[in-house]
């Protein structure tokens, strides 16, 4: 019996995490999620019963799988890194639940499992605003390919999504105890269908919500033109067979025939990939580059059309000593800080710029840099020193069109893009670089994401991704209009400005705000508990 038990926990543990991944696989899975989970709580739950030890490891193994079967792409960028990210991730999710199993040691019933809910919540909400942050599979994410069910999220965020997750798997998992317990049979008829009528309206309310939600809403605000670049060139090698001037004439090959056959009436927005020069200079508040000489030499003759393409930038000062701990010294007494940058120019003023704020750990920057760059200095300067502005800006057109710079990975961060509307964005321009990953399920994931902020903002999105899928979303959350991957193309069509401020713009998270509270009140209370626990034994 004990093996018996000790192979069904394994099987069960397995069980959930590849349903945790399908999801984030396969489109139109989100519903899966609803109960993904409750084969681990039965595991655990049985393990708990037999008394068996060391559960650790199935809980830990789940989690590895599902972030193994989701994010393994991440290796095709950097091997160390997609190793890393997988286990220190799956530890990560792996301590909430030995946190949640040390919970139910000191509490009965069902304050452990409320105390599993807001624990992997408020560590989700914490994860968008840590330095080594990596909230790629929060589990509100899992809905990011079945957008009709989730246009609530215009009020929580994902982190709505998530609470909706762990509520819907822990009531099925409840419901599931109380017939093995046989529970639900002392229970009155009243009783009963409650708690199963409960449980279906926890379930399908969300969906039948968001389904009015999704009749009902109705667009509004003016149009502008754009035109979305994919000039399809490989980032491993761009510089290796591609000078500059060679990648710029891509480029402009791609803009001159919708410059000639542009509406001079109408303003125009080009939107051209992230990174693509790296020939930006800036010294003393004043920007040079030769791409972006061309570019405004190229604009000058069309007056109301502007580009909003992205570059790394090097910020050089003149210091006797380093002017902040992530820059390199380049010569006796300069320095240069390194940035991932989006500009925006109408060839005749001067460009705007804004600086990348949410970077990639390692590959872009160096976390707590006082203490690791020091190491990072010690290794040879292996690890990435881009630095960000403090918060959030927009770029304003010409025609007073205020458009949000998101760069790449900031697509992941919900309340984050928030503060792209509250500065005024009527629209969102997501620029990226998704080859890293090849062609794996990573850059169609990072694609569904646009889709989740355009839900939670309600604003229109144009992204342009160097490889594919550059595409247009709309205030729903749907593609109206995409480009193959790993294909030279030129994406035309209008964008739907937008004013209003969802109430998830206004008000933020309120999801993980009060899981957070309801976190450090049950650990307090739980902390008592352990410390009241050891004085009565002694």
């Amino acid at each position: 019996m004990k093996n018996k038990n000790t192979a069904l926990i394994w099987v069960l543990g397995a069980l959930s995490g590849v349903l945790m991944s399908l999801p984030f696989l396969i489109p139109h899975c989100g519903w899966i999620s609803l109960f993904a989970i409750v084969p681990l709580l039965c595991a655990e739950r049985i393990a708990r019963i037999s008394g068996k030890k060391r559960f650790w490891l199935v809980h830990y193994c789940s989690f590895l799988i599902f972030n193994a079967l989701t994010t393994f792409w991440v290796c095709n960028a950097t091997v160390g890194g997609g190793i890393f990210a997988c286990v220190a991730n799956a530890f990560q999710m792996s301590v909430v639940f030995a946190l949640f199993r040390l919970c139910r040691r000191y509490f009965k019933g069902t304050v452990p499992y409320i105390f599993l809910m807001v624990t992997w919540i408020a560590w989700e909400r914490a994860y968008f605003s840590a330095q080594i942050s990596w909230p790629w599979l929060v589990l509100g994410n899992s809905f990011a390919r079945s957008i009709k069910s989730i246009q609530w999220y215009e009020y929580t965020g994902v982190l709505g999504g998530s609470l909706w997750i762990w509520l819907c798997n822990l009531g099925i998992f409840g419901l599931m105890v109380s017939f093995a317990d046989e529970i639900w049979f002392r229970w009155n008829l009243k009783a009963r269908i409650a708690s199963v009528a409960g449980l279906v309206l926890l379930v399908t309310v969300p969906f039948a919500a968001s389904s009015v939600l999704w009749r009902q809403y109705e667009q509004s605000g003016g149009e502008l033109d754009v035109a979305i670049f994919q000039p399809n060139i490989d980032p491993y090698h761009k510089f290796e067979f591609l000078d500059q001037r060679q990648q710029n004439d891509i480029l402009l090959a791609q803009m001159n025939p919708v410059l000639e056959e542009r509406d001079s009436t109408k303003p125009l927005l080009l939107l051209a990939p992230e990174t693509f020069t790296n020939d930006v200079r800036i010294m003393d508040g004043e920007i040079s580059s030769r791409t972006l000489d061309v570019f405004k030499q190229e604009l000058s003759h069309f007056p109301g059309t502007e580009l909003l393409f992205g570059a790394s930038s090097y910020e050089y000062f003149r210091s006797g000593t380093a002017p902040s701990p992530t820059a390199r010294k380049v010569g006796e007494g300069y320095w240069v800080e390194s940035h991932n940058s989006a500009l925006l120019t109408d060839g005749q003023s001067a460009p705007q710029i804004y600086q990348k704020s949410r970077l990639v750990v390692a590959v872009e920057m160096t976390p707590y840099p006082k203490f690791f760059c020091k190491i990072d200095d010690m290794l040879g300067g292996v690890m990435g020193r881009c630095i960000g502005q403090a918060e959030a800006g927009v770029l304003k057109m010409e025609n007073g069109t205020a458009v949000a710079p998101v760069i790449c990975y900031e697509s992941v961060y919900g309340e984050y893009c928030t503060e792209y509307v509250r500065k005024g964005a009527d629209m969102l321009a997501i620029i990226t670089n998704d080859a890293w990953w090849k062609d794996t399920p990573g850059y169609r994931q990072h694609l569904s994401y646009a889709s989740l902020r355009a839900i939670e903002t309600r604003r229109w999105i144009a992204r342009s991704a160097n490889t594919g899928i550059s595409a247009i979303i709309d205030d729903r959350g749907r593609i109206v209009s995409s480009t193959d991957w790993w294909e030279k193309d030129t994406l035309r069509g209008q964008v739907r400005l937008n004013e209003r401020r969802t109430f998830f713009v206004e008000h933020g998270d309120i999801c993980g705000r009060v899981c957070t509270m309801l976190f450090l009140l049950l650990c307090a209370a739980l902390a008592v508990r352990i410390i009241t626990s050891g004085r009565q034994r002694e």
